[in-house]
């Protein structure tokens, strides 16, 4: 992400606070610093939470669904001011976290719980065993799907020549959640439920993520409006970079 580019890696000037010296952090770095925290914390609650199944409007949904759109409007602004390399890292840096998680997840399931804890072994393992599965889905789901979501965001802006922001934040989404939402459920729960069941969650997971690009594409356009007030020259600076940059 951080490249020869001045706007990414000055540190603006050396401050003397009481005696301190410290150097600030400029404000695109600071910037991907926040996008990719919120990132990953609600990719992570996405997996672990998602082992439990709600009904939405007689629709069965995974609880994933919830922290998801907010992924996407990340996914998005990352891909628009730090181009395919900037979300990429994200990218792998999210599925790095992923496996972390579920490597402590497993440690945890083998350590036995107290007699007066208020969560026994047996209700530990039935939330955390199954959300070891959901993760190995989403891992793969994951990653097919956010690399299928960079490279068709880049393909619609580098045709559309920057214009309709609308149509490469829904566009990559719809391609990259019709991935993600059959492939994580067919793993997931393709031990324990029949293929009619996992076929209509799949669908109405993918349905119900379409509606809520199509519904999120206003805070994508505010998210846009707060970050060039936020940056400054800078982000013009980092759009025409990120659409010219080479894979």
């Amino acid at each position: 992400m951080i490249s020869g580019k001045d706007y990414l890696i000055r540190t603006d000037t050396i401050r003397d606070y009481r005696g301190y010296k410290f150097m600030t952090i400029a404000r695109p770095i600071k910037l991907y610093i926040v996008l990719n925290s919120l990132f990953l914390t609600f990719l992570l609650m996405a997996e672990v939470t998602g082992s439990k199944l709600i009904s939405s409007f007689s629709f069965t949904l995974t609880m994933g669904v919830i922290p998801f759109p907010v992924t996407f409007i990340v996914t998005d602004i990352l891909n628009e001011y730090y181009g395919r390399r900037g979300v990429r890292y994200t990218t792998f840096l999210g599925m790095t976290m992923i496996l972390l998680a579920y490597f402590l997840i497993l440690i945890d399931l083998q350590i036995p719980a107290i007699p007066d804890s208020p969560v026994d072994d047996v209700s530990f393992r039935k939330v955390f065993a199954n959300s070891g599965m959901v993760i190995i889905g989403s891992i793969t789901a994951y990653l097919i799907g956010q690399l299928i979501d960079i490279q068709i965001f880049h393909y619609i802006r580098v045709k559309t020549e920057g214009r309709f922001v609308w149509l490469r934040a829904t566009g990559s989404t719809v391609f990259s959640q019709l991935i993600d939402s059959f492939v994580v459920i067919f793993i997931a729960f393709g031990q324990s439920l029949p293929f009619e069941r996992l076929f209509s969650i799949s669908t109405t997971n993918f349905i119900y993520k379409l509606f809520i690009a199509i519904a999120i594409t206003p805070l994508i356009y505010l998210s846009h409006k707060l970050i060039e007030r936020y940056l400054g020259e800078d982000s013009h600076k980092m759009i025409h970079d990120a659409i010219h940059e080479k894979k």
